[in-house]
């Protein structure tokens, strides 16, 4: 099939007519938004591992609220934001430009005064211009200035919704875990009513080095934690795509492949599926299951290019290493592994390099000791080293 007609949509957030499962995580953070609606700040907090999906849950439920629940929202992705000042910034431009075709747009221009700038080719968007000092006097101030521009909605909106998406930068910084706490003490203890919700979305490690830095912030957070797809979900989610596409019907046992190897990651499963589109022929109205080995070979390398650091692709780049990759445990079952077992099922040459398979990760920080369970017990760092490690066995394997 062509590359370009592919219903797939890799390294992008899930269009909304492939979302799939999520409904109790989308029902909490509906649930936050509404009583934000009903003048009671909330902040919630969004984890799970990278490529579960976060950004794709949190832009879905942005367009629902908007839709049917008359919020006005907007999703400010952060990286490379490191700094409160450069927080603001980013959350009152990505206000702007989120309203430039409603109908309080104008009272926000109003609300902005001359900072308003058109920029990019032929001027077709928007930003605010604001001088460090004004950053920092709206990082300060920041209670006051949300509420100022939230009564610029009353008329049109119930409440405001802001996403704070990709923490990365401002996850070691004290200054931002004590602003927040700040910001939320001065709210809770104004008793005035205030029609904001925050969602911050990151890793748990993010959201555990905030804590650290503030530990009363852990009070503050409503936490909704992302957990993979089961394999039913993620079968719809294929099914659902390759129909799309024009697909009749995919062979079970292709079908079966898709869903091992994806993990119930939605970001593996876009780089599958994207894959195994390249090789279903154009008269084919089924994806077979030469399809998908061909597919899935395929994806690891895109997986591996796209979303893990180059020293590790390189390092586990040789048949040897894909053999034990092979043998390492099923997706299904666990993120961690006792170093004997493995060996047990490895023949006398992968045996001879398999503890410098386990250094070489380690040195990576691909894999890591596993101290809670004991002597000999590894886990990996992130899942998407494991689902990853798997996928780059299958490139040798006959499935």
């Amino acid at each position: 099939m062509e590359a370009e007609l592919s219903p797939f949509t890799p390294g992008q957030p899930v269009p909304l007519e492939y979302f799939v499962g999520r409904i109790s995580e989308i029902e909490a953070l509906r649930t936050l938004v509404k009583s934000a609606a009903k003048g009671r700040l909330k902040i919630g907090f969004m984890t799970g591992d990278r490529g579960i999906g976060k950004s794709s849950l949190v832009s879905f439920v942005r367009h629902l609220v908007e839709k049917n629940d008359t919020v006005a929202a907007t999703h400010v992705f952060l990286g490379g934001v490191k700094s409160v000042a450069d927080l603001i910034e980013a959350t009152y431009t990505s206000v702007l430009r989120d309203s430039t075709e409603k109908p309080w747009y104008k009272k926000l221009t109003g609300f902005f005064g001359k900072r308003v700038k058109q920029v990019g080719l032929f001027g077709i968007s928007v930003a605010l211009q604001l001088t460090e000092e004004e950053k920092n006097q709206l990082a300060s101030n920041f209670v006051l200035s949300i509420r100022q521009l939230i009564d610029q909605l009353k008329d049109d909106r119930q409440a405001l919704l802001l996403i704070w998406d990709d923490i990365n930068g401002l996850a070691g910084s004290a200054d931002f875990a004590n602003w927040l706490k700040s910001v939320n003490d001065e709210i809770g203890t104004s008793n005035k009513p205030i029609n904001l919700c925050i969602i911050i979305v990151g890793t748990d490690d993010r959201k555990e080095s905030l804590v650290q830095l503030q530990p009363s912030i852990a009070r503050i957070f409503q936490p909704i934690s992302l957990k993979s797809w089961n394999d039913t979900e993620t079968e719809e989610f294929f099914v659902s795509a390759f129909t799309r596409g024009g697909i009749e019907s995919i062979e079970p046992r292709a079908l079966k492949f898709m869903v091992r190897y994806a993990g119930g990651f939605p970001v593996l499963a876009q780089e599958i599926g994207d894959g195994v589109w390249r090789y279903v022929k154009d008269d084919s109205s089924s994806v077979t299951v030469s399809d998908a080995q061909r597919g899935i070979r395929f994806a690891a390398d895109q997986v591996g290019t796209k979303l893990l650091e180059p020293q590790v692709v390189q390092a586990i780049n040789s048949e040897r290493y894909k053999a034990i990759l092979k043998k390492l445990p099923e997706i299904s079952k666990t993120n961690s592994f006792k170093r004997s077992e493995v060996m047990d099922g490895l023949n006398a040459e992968e045996k001879r390099v398999f503890d410098n398979f386990l250094r070489r990760m380690e040195q990576l920080t691909a894999i890591q000791k596993d101290d809670q369970k004991g002597s000999g017990y590894y886990k990996f760092a992130n899942r998407l080293y494991h689902l990853y490690f798997l996928l780059k066995g299958a490139q040798s394997d006959t499935f």
